[in-house]
């Protein structure tokens, strides 16, 4: 099971910069002209995650293998891009396929070029949001018609998918993105909304990338992507993309807790962007522990015990029988499963247990 988050935004905002330094590679062309990046670029980066490395001391484990997210830079987006312009049909077709948007939105001054010809986060915001709710209009708008005449003609899943579509064309008429209609949606219309494959119906995460003198603090260019962020009830993450890519290349922790240091950061941005993603796409992580390794694993918050243990191996989810469960602190309190299971931690859990963040499994099964 992947999930991945596609970055976008406007031209020379640093998305390949920040793509290289998530993925620690060259593999995306950074340089100060539109479009250096053509193809979507994909990389695979590990959720940083402390509680890994406790398990692994308490059950000596060999080596620990932590999940990872998917990120994929796409092709700069202008404005006319939902009639074509400049790469608008490749950008489209490609974000289409992601899970969640992380929006990159430049916070910073400088000698690279602005496809607008000045820095301004909001207006870059608007034009990419307009684009994408244009782009989602403009497809639902086509398969109106001939979803409507089914529905006459009473086919029951044409009259489901009205249900959605209109409520969510006519938010986009009012320059809202499909997403606004979700919270007001049943299980099964927004299903129903997730295949329709909405742009604008995917969680979003904003990055401002400031230049290296804000990087600790932000300034006031990002705060006003901040106070957007929070309008929408999502998250804004500050970075400095050009020192996430000088950290990247650093070989050893110490180098870089020393550099991180100087410029009075805690941690590297970059691990507190994975970390937002990972609660935009609706994340929860669980462990298998052991002497080999201590590895951890990625559902969907609301996953039952089946579906967890199909992430391993599909065949542990069809011959599910029960799964062995230890939380998280219990597991660090009790100093192991051994302990756990003396003090009455252990539970048994069956097809119906809905998986909890830090959850300790092992599955029994039978095929």
């Amino acid at each position: 099971m992947g999930f991945n988050c596609g970055i976008v935004g406007l031209p020379n905002v640093g998305k390949s910069t920040l793509f290289n330094a998530l993925t620690a590679t060259a593999a995306a062309q950074a340089a100060n002209y539109p479009f250096c990046t053509i193809e979507p670029n994909v990389g695979r980066v590990s959720v940083p995650d402390e509680r890994m490395d406790k398990l692994a001391v308490l059950a000596n484990s060999v080596k620990t293998v932590p999940t990872q997210l998917e990120f994929v830079d796409i092709a700069g987006l202008v404005r006319g891009a939902a009639k074509g312009e400049g790469l608008g049909n490749q950008f489209l077709a490609h974000i289409r396929e992601v899970d969640a948007i992380m929006h990159v939105v430049r916070c910073f001054e400088g000698e690279v070029t602005h496809v607008e010809g000045s820095v301004d986060p909001i207006r870059d915001i608007e034009t990419v949001d307009t684009e994408l709710m244009l782009a989602d209009l403009d497809s639902l708008e086509k398969r109106l018609v001939n979803t409507q005449k089914k529905a006459k003609q009473g086919e029951k899943e044409a009259q489901e998918q009205l249900t959605v579509m209109e409520p969510a064309i006519a938010a986009l008429r009012d320059g809202k993105p499909a997403r606004s209609i979700m919270p007001g949606l049943s299980p099964e219309k927004l299903e129903i909304l997730r295949q329709l494959q909405l742009v604008t119906s995917k969680p979003v995460l904003y990055v401002a990338n400031v230049g290296e003198e804000d990087a600790a603090k932000g300034n006031a260019l990002s705060e006003k992507v901040a106070a957007r962020a929070k309008a929408e009830g999502t998250e804004c993450v500050v970075i400095a993309a050009e020192i996430e890519s000088q950290v990247a290349i650093l070989e050893s922790p110490e180098e870089k807790k020393e550099f991180l240091s100087a410029l009075g950061l805690e941690e590297p941005g970059l691990n507190r962007i994975i970390r937002a993603g990972y609660r935009r796409l609706n994340l929860l992580t669980f462990f298998t522990v052991g002497p080999k390794e201590t590895r951890a694993w990625t559902v969907r918050a609301g996953s039952q015990a089946p579906q967890a243990a199909g992430v391993i191996h599909t065949d542990f989810e069809r011959g599910f029988i029960r799964a062995e469960t230890i939380a998280y602190d219990d597991y660090i309190a009790c100093k192991g499963e051994a302990g756990a299971r003396e003090a009455g931690k252990l539970r048994q859990e069956g097809k119906d247990y809905v998986v909890k963040d830090g959850d300790i499994f092992h599955f029994k099964f039978n095929v």
